[in-house]
């Protein structure tokens, strides 16, 4: 069997654990939502001419 290999000293990874242990684990990562991707996936079917001339019909 080989020996374990030893566990380098990382100044990062002690800054990291040390802060999480005072302060906590961050929040989860949100992502937000796109305004312009929204915009195309709401119309999934171009209106035809009939359900324009009678929408206009209906407003006059």
């Amino acid at each position: 069997m080989s020996k374990a290999k030893k566990q380098v000293f990382s100044a990062v990874k002690a800054a990291k654990a040390n802060a999480r242990e005072r302060v906590g684990q961050p929040p989860p990562e949100r992502i937000l939502p796109d305004p312009k991707q929204k915009r195309a996936i709401k119309e999934k079917h171009r209106q035809t001419l009939a359900d324009l001339i009678n929408r206009t019909g209906e407003e006059q």
